[in-house]
């Protein structure tokens, strides 16, 4: 690697999390494009990195990191950047929101967006169905968090979970593409959006607006991605 990390990505995934986060920190990093249209997260290549064949991987001096959670905790603790301290009052509350957006969050939309693969085809809209009122909880419970406004919570001084829930909400408003999607209104946690429109103009947001062609606004408005390679399909 010409620089410490190279970042395995494809646009409008996960990846983009891991994007935002280094260009926040000012990390120098490569990235490589998996292509989904050709199936490279299937690659031997690839899965000898990730062995489950997810998007993202960073290539680290320490080794290959997959899982988003992980990657952001573990880019957190080496910069000493982007999450309140291990020896902070506010380190405890910060991480139980990082792992409740993973966990739960995270892990409630791929039900939604990839319903397919935890049920019979069929029934794939009843699944969707069930799971949309629990991500309305959750986004509501993020909100009356937002209103409090801990400082790793904003977009004056973002944190990890800032990008985080961020590109979660993005994803929220576009996919699956041809589900619906009525039930997402940004205006029902007007807290959220308030961060949401504020992080589109931090330095972080155009850098990744420029690599992955998310439009002027990824997070209040978006559209889908017109990268300039790859798939985000």
């Amino acid at each position: 690697m010409m620089t410490r990390y190279r970042l395995h990505y494809a646009p409008d995934n996960a990846s983009l999390v891991v994007r935002l986060v280094l260009e926040e920190m000012g990390v120098p990093y490569e990235t490589v494009l998996v292509d989904r249209r050709r199936n490279d997260q299937d690659s031997v290549a690839y899965r000898a990195l990730n062995p489950n064949g997810l998007i993202p991987v960073l290539e680290t001096p320490q080794g290959p990191i997959f899982e988003t959670a992980a990657i952001l905790l573990w880019l957190s603790e080496r910069h000493g950047q982007l999450a309140p301290a291990a020896e902070t009052p506010e380190r405890a509350e910060f991480l139980k929101w990082l792992f409740f957006a993973s966990n739960t969050l995270h892990a409630d939309l791929r039900i939604l967006f990839y319903a397919e693969k935890y049920i019979d085809p069929s029934r794939a809209d009843t699944l969707r169905a069930g799971i949309r009122p629990r991500l309305k909880q959750h986004l509501q419970l993020l909100d009356a968090l937002a209103k409090h406004t801990p400082i790793w919570f904003s977009a004056e001084c973002p944190s990890v979970l800032t990008y985080y829930v961020a590109c979660m909400m993005r994803w929220m408003a576009l996919y699956p593409a041809k589900a619906d999607r009525s039930w997402y209104q940004l205006t029902d946690t007007p807290a959220l959006h308030t961060i949401l429109a504020q992080l589109e103009t931090r330095p972080a947001a155009l850098a990744a607006i420029a690599a992955e062609g998310l439009g002027p606004t990824p997070y209040t408005s978006p559209i889908y991605a017109n990268p300039l390679e790859g798939s985000a399909t």
